[in-house]
């Protein structure tokens, strides 16, 4: 990873940004009765503005100030399905920085609020365009007036994966002892599994890094993009993983809903996608450490709980 961010990502930290990451793990192996193979989850919506995407928020808006692109009055500006927007909100707010989203109009109401409740501006567009049409929005914003925008652009932005790479990857490493054989992860962005999969894969060889993707072209996993039929973000790498699982929406509400009954943990959906490929990849080995991310909490999608007849 780039060198340039080792230093001038530490700095300008306090307050509320010292509490993201550090996020502890959770013993899912019960779900898979195999005594030889565990089966561990990231607890990220453990972090303050309650998901993964805390970690690279703080990234990119500590990058922008050390080169300058921000801390002049211009506005962050970004497109966001939501968790990535209530990062940007939070640390925009704990820095003084104006911020812009562009979100899809389907985006959780409760992530709308928590974006404005930080003092956001939102942008909404077209909900049957998903978040390409809110990215595409986004390049227009800044192409109309580049002087006013710093845009952060966290699909091909260095400093998202930089931040897994440096933080959630170290701290994987540190709480299995170095023992993980299988990292699973989904890709909305990427930047979960190219950063974490590569701090990784230099420390252990032979572990196994595997994508998860949503099974259908139109789904339900907020977070998760289908990358065949998505603009694809420029720091993810197709032939990075070593394997790719599909996952549908009604596996992923299925095991959100185990997860909740069995062990009372409070998964969202895209939560409940990387658990439903953890516990196969786990089930086809017979010895092994399979860790796995909790990008978000169920908190945010009740009313899809509730569609789906899980409340």
């Amino acid at each position: 990873m780039e060198a340039r961010g080792k230093q001038g990502l530490r700095r300008r930290t306090g307050g509320i940004l010292d509490a993201i990451g550090r996020t502890p793990m959770i013993d899912l192996s019960r779900l898979v009765g195999k005594g030889r193979v565990r089966l561990l989850a990231k607890a990220e919506f453990l972090n303050p503005g309650g998901s993964v995407k805390d970690r690279p928020a703080k990234y990119i808006v500590l990058d922008g100030l050390r080169r300058g692109e921000l801390g002049t009055g211009k506005r962050l500006l970004d497109a966001t399905s939501g968790n990535m927007g209530i990062g940007y909100s939070l640390v925009c707010a704990a820095l003084g920085i104006p911020l812009t989203l562009v979100v899809p109009g389907n985006v959780s109401p409760v992530k709308m609020d928590l974006m404005r409740y930080h003092g956001a501006e939102l942008v909404v567009t077209d909900p049957l365009e998903g978040i390409d049409g809110a990215i595409l929005k986004a390049r227009e914003l800044y192409q109309e007036n580049p002087k006013a925008y710093f845009y952060a652009d966290q699909y091909s932005n260095p400093a998202n994966p930089l931040a897994h790479y440096e933080t959630t990857g170290r701290e994987i490493l540190v709480q299995t002892r170095r023992r993980v054989t299988h990292f699973v992860a989904g890709v909305g962005t990427s930047g979960t599994l190219m950063g974490v999969g590569r701090r990784l894969r230099e420390s252990l060889p032979k572990v196994k890094i595997v994508e998860v993707q949503p099974a259908e072209p139109l789904h339900g996993i907020e977070g998760l993009k289908r990358m065949d039929e998505a603009i694809r973000p420029s720091i993810y790498a197709e032939d990075f993983a070593d394997e790719r699982i599909y996952v549908s929406t009604e596996e992923a509400f299925r095991v959100a809903r185990d997860l909740a009954r069995l062990m009372g943990v409070p998964a969202g959906p895209s939560s409940a996608a990387n658990v439903a490929a953890a516990m196969r990849v786990a089930s086809e080995i017979d010895e092994g450490v399979v860790v796995t991310v909790l990008p978000d909490s169920a908190q945010r999608y009740l009313h899809l709980l509730r569609n789906w007849g899980l409340i």
